[in-house]
């Protein structure tokens, strides 16, 4: 106090950095200064005393509001670094790879608006008459939803020579995730499979976002509507399938709600939008189409999606 040097400064820094590295609480850094300026001067600790005394009484409750910050800081840092591995493991356990074949041209994008998907797409390519495709979307998010996804893609793995019954596929899964997932989880599914020497694409539902049938001659849009309950509601919930012939250039487009569900933006209608862009675009590849899908609802939803977005194309060569 006698010398305001830049060495005594220095010094008072480097004496900060020893009280922060064992811990020193904020009040006692203030009593440890006000017993010092009481042994250099004496004679004036009537007047500092009592504004020390205020300062201890205000550090002391600052300082315990700050410890709760750091320890908050320190869980927070233990979550995110729990949720990195997690999620991690869930792209691990739930990649799925795209086929490729020769009559039909796939596409598929899934962009999470967190760190982990709510979403999920199964494939399941025989090599020679059918594939068949889940588009998934768990009612929740986070781990809990991760973990209900990888039961559902046990089970799809699970159903061997019965991946070409829709309706089987959807009771099998949907008696898994009812005793296995907890009351309060559902997920709906759209579960199609293609017949590709005969060009016949069968398909049922559990509750999920209809797909969009393009009939490329008629150059319209059929939706492709199948009543089914969500899965993990009723343990012995019936599906039924539906039917319909792909012609050349025809292009079925499944997606989840995030695709679909404008919110704040009721005045749009989100099929009128997707329309218009396959129509414009129907020319590009199937993966080309998903790209562009998304940047354009992304643009009309000022690149704010609101949920997890997935969409899978197949395109008749």
């Amino acid at each position: 106090m006698m010398n305001q040097t830049e060495n005594n400064l220095y010094i008072a820094q480097n004496f900060t950095r020893q009280l922060i590295q064992k811990s020193i609480a904020p009040e006692d850094v203030v009593s440890i200064h006000k017993n010092a300026v009481e042994a250099l001067f004496p004679n004036r600790n009537d007047e500092s005393q009592p504004a020390y005394d205020f300062l201890i009484e205000v550090m002391v409750h600052y300082g315990m509001a700050h410890r709760e910050h750091q320890s908050l800081l320190q869980k927070q840092a233990e979550y995110e670094l729990e949720m990195r591995i997690a999620t991690n493991i869930q792209k691990t356990l739930l990649k799925s790879d795209v086929p490729e074949l020769q009559s039909i041209d796939i596409g598929m994008i899934s962009v999470p608006i967190r760190k982990m998907n709510g979403d999920y797409v199964h494939f399941f390519h025989d090599g020679e008459e059918y594939l068949s495709m889940a588009v998934t979307d768990v009612v929740g998010k986070g781990v809990p939803a991760a973990l209900c996804m990888s039961m559902v893609k046990y089970g799809l793995e699970t159903l061997g020579y019965a991946y070409k019954d829709p309706s089987y596929v959807l009771e099998v899964i949907n008696r898994v995730i009812e005793k296995g997932v907890d009351d309060s989880m559902f997920v709906s599914m759209f579960y199609g499979c293609l017949d590709i020497r005969q060009n016949i694409f069968s398909y049922a539902s559990a509750g999920h976002e209809p797909a969009l049938h393009y009939r490329a001659k008629q150059d319209e849009f059929v939706p492709l509507e199948a009543k089914g309950l969500l899965l993990g509601v009723l343990s012995e919930t019936k599906y039924t399938f539906h039917e319909i012939v792909l012609e050349e250039e025809d292009l079925i487009i499944m997606m989840t709600d995030g695709v679909t569900e404008f919110r704040g933006q009721d005045d749009l209608n989100s099929r009128d939008i997707i329309a218009t862009v396959i129509k414009e675009n129907k020319y590009l590849s199937a993966q080309q189409l998903c790209l562009l899908l998304y940047r354009e609802i992304e643009k009309v939803q000022n690149f704010k999606l609101s949920d997890d977005f997935t969409v899978v194309i197949f395109k008749k060569i």
